[in-house]
């Protein structure tokens, strides 16, 4: 089949972070399932990466991870651009082998993917990345993913870095009370939709002068109406779990 390729671009934007300086990978396309169609693949890539700023190993280990989550892939050999467009054209080929002769069902397709750097907190930097996916059916998928990379190091940090051992218990409850004082305030409603017994540490967290935010995705501590779950709480009473 001919793959018709209507609207396609790639191109770096200059950017800035904190200490680090970015540019941002950037890659969109519109294919139609078959010439004269409406069904068609969306996709949309957007990935911001370090370019300076940091020693070359430190930005090597940063970007090579931020490709590694974006992708879902275990090896990230190869350029950023060599890889995006190897997932585009394996999206491609999945998306044509699917839907090639289909009769009926929904046959658009989209898949977005954003990666960018937030807000900085001593010497690590917050990393939002989001992913949104549609294969039919009501709606779409849309997970978001907070990454925080040690600039020291650009190791990925996680949870055990900064907590003391046996913090998961402690934490959850601070956790939990959160999310109830921030969803009864919103609408009192919301509370009885989420399942208590999943806000607890889960890997999804950011740092902020504010302290620390974890999220959740949709169905993972309740209905897909809750949509992205939050939990912040202060360093002030994270402060007995962490470490020195």
């Amino acid at each position: 089949m001919k793959k018709l390729f209507l609207f396609a671009s790639a191109l770096l934007l200059l950017a800035a972070c904190d200490r680090l300086s970015t540019q941002t990978y950037q890659d969109d396309l519109v294919m139609p399932l078959a010439e004269g169609q409406a069904d068609s693949l969306y996709y949309a890539i957007s990935l911001e990466y370090v370019t300076g700023g940091l020693r070359i190993p430190q930005m090597e280990k940063i970007n090579g991870t931020i490709v590694q989550q974006a992708f879902d892939m275990e090896d990230a050999a190869g350029s950023l651009e060599e890889l995006a467009t190897a997932y585009r054209e394996n999206l491609i080929d999945e998306y044509i082998t699917e839907n090639s002769g289909a009769e009926q069902g929904v046959l658009t397709w989209e898949d977005k993917i954003n990666g960018v750097f937030t807000n900085a907190y001593k010497h690590w930097n917050n990393y939002l990345l989001s992913y949104y996916s549609f294969r039919g059916g009501a709606h779409g998928i849309q997970t978001v993913s907070q990454l925080v990379f040690d600039r020291k190091t650009g190791d990925l940090l996680a949870e055990t870095d900064i907590f003391n051992p046996g913090y998961e218990e402690p934490v959850a409850k601070l956790m939990q009370a959160a999310v109830k004082s921030e969803m009864e305030a919103e609408d009192p409603e919301l509370v009885q939709l989420v399942e208590m017994e999943f806000v607890v540490p889960n890997g999804n967290f950011s740092l902020g002068e504010g302290g620390v935010q974890w999220i959740f995705q949709p169905y993972e501590v309740g209905p897909y109406a809750l949509g992205i779950v939050i939990a912040s709480v202060s360093w002030e009473q994270l402060k007995p779990y962490l470490k020195k």
